[in-house]
């Protein structure tokens, strides 16, 4: 009884063992979205939604209003997907699905909009405060001795406001009152009017004389500091005269109406110019006035048209007295036709140069004047200045002075490395540093110096390949080029690699204490036949020893073996 219950004991023991080393299995939860953020974008970008919640696995996959996502990152709170450009607008749901079920945040969840658009207007050619005179009229008697009021209205039709304006009055037959003739008006905004008063006493004869003139200046700031200063003559009717008093409005002048070509960018198609490089110069020419530019003409190198005071000259354009020693015209003439150019319009001009051979290292100016005509027919050149840089950079080869000896992985072997200015004129160079990606390179870094035209220079350095096959060798040169700015040379070189050559193994076993190549000491079938038939004979029919010669069957010559001396 006892040794029934002590076994059913045992394995009630073992069989709760066995379900404790039994895995459990871990049930998966059900996600749950907390909050996405941002709740507003706009479709005009790519846009990144955060997802927060609980229990989001490796396989959940994010959609927004059925559509699926790119999912961007991933963790068991967060989830980041993205939101493609140009999504459609509207309000959409999130969901997310993962192995146990999709879970959803409802719309509006995520709203899509469309950016607002923005109102552009066209830039203003130029910004100042301009004044014009609106009216200007009498209060009493202008004749000799007389006292009266001029009263004026002035109007500021610019685009920006006018500040410390002030008037001065002057005129030889009135005498200014109370103020001396000049007025402070203060600020006048853009668009708006002021008027004053000035008292004056007639002091020349009005007998015969119908008008008299007043000079009115008018100075004033705009909101960049910069000063303005306007002229205008004011007509007075006389009273005795033969105006009768009546009150004629004075011209005002207006804006200035004009064309100005500038040059606003330029590049040259190869960077950096040397003597003998053919090239495309593009530049991009603007009219920044307020008046079209008709028939406009380039010339490159500086030049004029044939005209002289608005009056065509026999001889059209004149493009041949420009400046050509160091750059000169390739494939056309240096005179183009650019056509009409409106107010703020811009057009691109190509003119294609070379470098003269002859040019030294510097900056050239080079002029370029635009002929044109404006709206009232009269002929204006504007003449710009560029400047292109020229350059004489090292010319350089890079080689062997001699056949480099073969190369072996493990082994070093020598370098004899030659650099040659090829160059037309003297070259400073820095350091010289050889590299090798699969090597060691011993001595491999030395100071140039200056180097002739065809002078060279030698370095010997020695290199230990890693592994076999073709090596690359990169050569790094620095230098300083001829406008101070450091610059780098590099060159590459290819050299083979062989697997090292390797030494037979030394026979222990070879007499004389030297080495050999190995002897076979396992014995034939056809050799032990042999010794059997000699045996048969009474001869001797002993295996052969180690190091002993061996007995050899009839027509067998026995191999003659060389010994190789070692190392040590």
């Amino acid at each position: 009884m006892k040794t029934s219950l002590f076994r059913f004991v045992s394995l009630l023991i073992l069989l709760v063992l066995i379900m404790a080393m039994l895995p459990v299995p871990a049930y998966a939860q059900t996600p749950t979205i907390s909050g996405v953020a941002p709740p507003q974008i706009f479709n005009n970008v790519d846009n990144i939604i955060t997802i927060t919640g609980t229990d989001f696995d490796s396989t959940a996959q994010v959609s927004l209003g059925g559509t699926a996502l790119l999912r961007l990152t991933q963790s068991p709170t967060e989830l980041t997907a993205l939101v493609p450009v140009g999504f459609p607008v509207g309000s959409y749901d999130v969901t997310v699905a993962t192995s146990i079920g999709p879970v959803s945040c409802p719309a509006p969840c995520v709203t899509v909009s469309a950016p607002a658009p923005t109102a552009t207007t066209a830039p203003l050619p130029f910004v100042r405060p301009q004044f014009v005179i609106k009216s200007s009229r009498t209060n009493g008697s202008v004749s000799t001795n007389s006292e009266f009021k001029l009263i004026v209205v002035i109007d500021n039709a610019g685009t920006s406001d006018a500040y410390s304006t002030q008037a001065v009055l002057t005129s030889s037959d009135l005498v200014p009152l109370k103020t001396g003739g000049v007025v402070a008006l203060g600020t006048v905004a853009a668009g708006n009017k002021a008027d004053f008063t000035q008292s004056f006493l007639v002091t020349g004869n009005t007998y015969g004389v119908g008008v008299l003139t007043v000079d009115m200046t008018v100075t004033y700031y705009d909101d960049a500091g910069m000063t303005y200063s306007d002229k205008f003559a004011l007509s007075v009717p006389t009273s005795g005269g033969g105006s009768g008093g009546v009150v004629y409005p004075t011209s005002t002048p207006t804006g200035v109406k004009s064309s100005q070509l500038v040059i606003t960018d330029y590049a040259a198609s190869i960077d950096p110019l040397q003597p003998g490089e053919q090239f495309a110069l593009t530049m991009t020419v603007q009219n920044m006035g307020n008046e079209k530019a008709q028939r406009v003409t380039m010339i490159v190198g500086g030049g004029s048209s044939g005209t002289s005071g608005g009056t065509p000259q026999p001889g059209g354009v004149s493009g041949g007295s420009g400046e050509f020693t160091n750059f000169a015209p390739v494939g056309a003439s240096n005179v183009q036709s650019l056509g009409d150019l409106p107010a703020g319009g811009a057009i691109q001009a190509k003119q294609n140069l070379i470098v003269n051979v002859s040019t030294s290292p510097g900056a050239y100016p080079m002029k370029v004047t635009f002929s044109y005509l404006n709206e009232k027919g009269e002929v204006v050149n504007d003449e710009q200045v560029i400047t292109l840089l020229v350059y004489s950079l090292p010319n350089l080869d890079v080689s062997f002075y001699r056949p480099p000896d073969p190369f072996f992985v493990g082994q070093p072997g020598a370098l004899p490395i030659q650099i040659v200015n090829l160059g037309k004129r003297l070259s400073v160079l820095g350091t010289l540093k050889v590299t090798a990606a699969n090597g060691t390179v011993d001595n491999g870094s030395s100071l140039i110096g200056s180097l002739d035209a065809g002078g060279y220079f030698t370095l010997d350095s020695m290199l230990i390949p890693d592994q076999s096959g073709t090596l690359t060798l990169t050569f790094t040169i620095d230098y300083t080029d001829d406008f101070n700015q450091p610059r780098t040379i590099t060159r590459t070189l290819d050299v083979e690699v062989m697997e090292a050559m390797e030494e037979p193994p030394i026979d222990p076993s070879a007499g004389g204490g030297g080495g050999g190549f190995p002897v076979a000491t396992e014995e034939t079938t056809l050799q032990k036949i042999w010794r059997f038939i000699l045996g048969l004979f009474g001869l001797d029919s002993s295996a052969p020893s180690g190091g002993g010669g061996e007995v050899l069957p009839p027509g067998e010559n026995p191999v003659q073996v060389q010994p190789i001396p070692g190392k040590g």
